[in-house]
This record gives structure tokens, sequence and C-alpha cells, in this order.
């Protein structure tokens, strides 16, 4: 009885370094507003996670059989919310025109991953495939989530620290345009392939 540790933490640090919504959404922020000012966000991030982690480990899932349409709704309305985010991302710009524009903050971080349906499918996947029969419910749930908290406070920042490198690049020139559809267009691609059967999320 017991939780694969050091497989699951190779599977989720690969899908937590990987793009994704939330990555992009870190990449966006410290590319627009510097490593530094984005740290609280990162943050937010990191541990909105554990907002899925715990009600999933204590039975969530479960809730699926008997309301399947709540599940339903769900996977849509964080897909309108990604979509959203990624127009945002596509029309976000990094000149200092807008300098006086404020950082996201804590909170705004803690509902990125929550209506992040890449982030549903990982913690899911944890669950079922790294974890023996008879393992207790608490030692199950708490391994996930330290070990995908370990893995965010460590990728999470080097996307934001990218971001603000990148944005020192290109902010002011052509690239600019492109970069952000660029980003934009792998925050969709993400969701549609974990919405619509990848086998990797």
């Amino acid at each position: 009885m017991s939780v694969a540790t050091l497989p699951f933490l190779a599977f989720g640090a690969s899908q937590v370094a990987t793009p994704g919504p939330a990555n992009m959404a870190l990449m966006a922020t410290g590319a627009r507003f510097g490593f530094r000012a984005s740290l609280s966000f990162v943050a937010g991030v990191a541990l909105g996670k554990q907002l899925i982690i715990w009600p999933i480990g204590f039975g969530l899932m479960s809730l699926a059989a008997s309301a399947p349409w709540a599940f339903e709704i769900l996977k849509y309305a964080s897909m309108a919310y990604i979509f959203w985010l990624a127009w945002k991302v596509a029309n976000l710009r990094l000149s200092a025109a807008d300098a006086g524009a404020k950082a996201p903050g804590f909170f705004a971080g803690l509902w990125v991953h929550p209506l992040n349906p890449k982030a549903w499918a990982m913690i899911t996947q944890g669950f079922t495939n790294f974890v023996s029969e008879g393992t207790p419910t608490l030692q199950v749930t708490a391994t996930i989530a330290i070990c995908l908290l370990a893995c965010q406070l460590v990728f999470h920042p080097m996307w934001a620290l990218g971001g603000d490198r990148i944005a020192k690049t290109v902010a002011g020139t052509a690239a600019e345009r492109y970069l952000m559809w660029i980003l934009a267009g792998l925050t969709v691609a993400s969701v549609l392939f974990t919405l619509l059967g990848g086998e990797s999320t």
C-alpha cells in the first residue's frame, strides 16, 4: 500500500514544466510586468492546484457517476475561461505605454488551476495510475500534493522569469505581436489536446 512517489514525481515534473494554460499565463505575466512583480501571482498559481488535489483525493471524482452533467458544465466553463485568457494574452502588448497597469496578484493566481482542464486531467491521472489499492487516502493525497507543489515551486517561477527575459528582447519590436499570438495558440492547443483525448496532459 503506497504511492509510486518517484515515478509520479517524474510524471508531475514533465507536466508542470511543459506548456499549458497556467504556464502561458505565468510567462505572459512575467513578460508584461517583470519577474519580481509577478511573484505574488506565481505563488497563487502554485497554491491554487491544492484546491483541486484535496477534493479529488477525498472523493470528488466519485460524484461524476451520480452527477455527470456537473462535470460537463465544469469542462465547458473551464474551456471558455481558458479561451478568454488566451484572447487576453494574444492582445497583450509589452511596450511601456501601459506601464501604469498593475500585475495580477495572489488571489487572481489561485483560480488559474481550478479552471484549467489540464490540471484536472493531470491530477486525476496521478490518483489513478500511481497509487496502490488500499493506500490510506490522507497518505495518497498528501504525497501527490507535496510532489506537485515541489514541481511548481521549481518550474512556475522559471516560466515567469522566461517571460521577463523574452520581453526585454522583443518589447516594442515587430516580433512582439507574433510572440503573444504564439503563446495564445499554445494555450488553446494544450486545452484542446487534453479535452479531445490526448494521452498526455
